[in-house]
Formats: structure tokens, C-alpha cells, sequence
């Protein structure tokens, strides 16, 4: 088994860095998450916040990998989460629900509000092979690698979300004119966008690619607006 940890500061507070984890999807750098969907959500007797999503995700193999090892390409991840907004803490875990002989991912994501109004993001992860052939250590670091390599892309991310979050804080509230955040995030959510990004991921998959995907890369400056818009023209 191979573990890995990271700890991560913003200058946001709590509340913002936590609800942009929960939107965090869909955004330009996630065009390998085909689906996230809320199957469950309560609020519980101590009166936080629990939430269980189901993410469907596309990748590849390596070309070292065995033919048929894996059946198809995606892989249903279980996203379990609670928020405690007394407490200013947020706990989530993911894992994956198929493959998992191949090789069993799971992660764990820690929120809370630090001092100065500043919010600290704790990553650990999990990973376990039982596929066996003298492959187990080669898929547990290789799997290792690409989860460190790809965490700064889904940072980048993130933090397209989090500037559209700050930016409809900034601006004035009119009656009866919606919020652009929620307006770019109806956007995001359309099937036709969705359609776009599938369509992309698809495209990516057909090249030689590794087995966890790497989405492409929006051409970077001018803001999370810009970078939206650049995104949504595209296709």
C-alpha cells in the first residue's frame, strides 16, 4: 500500500473554500468527469450537512498494462462528505466502487478555517493493488505518481470555482437578476456543455494515454471569467 499527504493554505475563508469543493464539478480542468450526481443528502441530529455523491470518471491504461486488464475505461467513484458549519469543518472521502482489484484509491479530504480567517485543506490518499503477477508495487506507484501529478491541475480547477465565487460576492445583488456565478454554473451543468466535455474526453482517450487521464489545459491568464468563456467557445 502507498499513502500520500499534503496540507494546502488559502486566504479565503471557511465558508467560500468549502462550497466551492462542493461545486467544484464540472470546470475545464475536469473534462474526465462525465457525472456527479447527489443520490443522498441530510442534515443530521448534531446539524451538519451529509451529502453522498456518485462521480463517474474516464481514464486509460498504461501501455505496460496487460491486455484486459480493465474492461472499459470508467470507473464510478462514491464521494461521502459532511459539513459542520458550527464547527467550520469539512470532512469528505471518496473511493472507488469498480476496478478495485486492480487497484483500490481512496481519499480524504479535511476543511477547516484556520487562523487570520484563512482555511486549511488536508489531503491524504490511499493506495492498494491486489491485481497480483508481480504487478501490485508497479500499479501502487504508478497510480501514487499520477495522483500527485494531477493534483495541481485539480487545484487549478478549483480554483476557477472559487474566483467565481468571489467575484458574485464582489458585485451588488439586483432584484430579480440571478447571480453570474449561478448563471456560469447552469451553464457548466447544461448537457450540451456536458456533452462538449464527454466529447473532449473521448477524443483525449483515443491518443496513448496513462491510467488516471490528464485533462487538457485552458490557455491560462485574464481571469476566471475569461478562462470560462475561453472554455465555453471552445467547442
Amino acid at each position: 500500500m502507498k499513502f500520500y499527504s499534503q496540507s494546502f493554505l488559502y486566504d479565503d475563508p471557511w465558508s467560500i473554500v468549502s462550497l466551492a469543493y462542493l461545486l467544484r464539478y464540472p470546470n475545464p480542468y475536469a473534462s474526465h468527469i462525465l457525472s456527479c450526481d447527489v443520490i443522498s443528502r441530510d442534515i443530521t441530529p448534531a446539524g451538519t450537512l451529509r451529502t453522498t455523491r456518485l462521480i463517474l470518471k474516464t481514464g486509460s491504461l498504461p501501455r505496460w498494462a496487460p491486455k484486459g486488464m480493465i474492461q472499459r475505461a470508467e470507473s464510478w467513484v462514491l464521494e461521502e462528505s459532511e459539513v459542520d458549519p458550527l464547527g467550520k469543518v469539512m470532512r469528505c472521502t471518496t473511493k472507488n466502487l469498480d476496478h478495485v482489484k486492480v487497484m483500490q484509491v481512496e481519499e480524504h479530504i479535511h476543511i477547516r478555517q484556520a487562523e487570520d480567517g484563512k482555511t486549511l485543506q488536508t489531503t491524504e490518499a490511499f493506495f492498494l493493488s491486489g491485481f497480483g503477477w508481480g504487478l501490485t508495487k508497479k500499479i501502487e506507484n504508478y497510480g501514487l505518481a499520477k495522483f500527485k501529478a494531477n493534483l495541481q491541475r485539480s487545484r487549478e480547477g478549483f480554483f476557477i470555482i472559487l474566483d467565481l465565487i468571489r467575484q458574485s460576492r464582489r458585485q451588488p445583488m439586483t432584484l430579480g437578476v440571478p447571480s453570474p456565478f449561478l448563471v456560469s454554473h447552469r451553464i457548466l451543468n447544461d448537457p450540451d456543455t456536458k456533452a462538449l466535455a464527454h466529447r473532449e474526453a473521448s477524443t483525449a482517450n483515443a491518443a496513448p494515454k496513462d491510467l488516471l487521464d490528464e485533462p487538457p489545459r485552458p490557455t491560462p491568464g485574464g481571469g476566471a471569467w475569461s478562462r470560462l468563456r475561453s472554455w465555453l467557445r471552445s467547442g
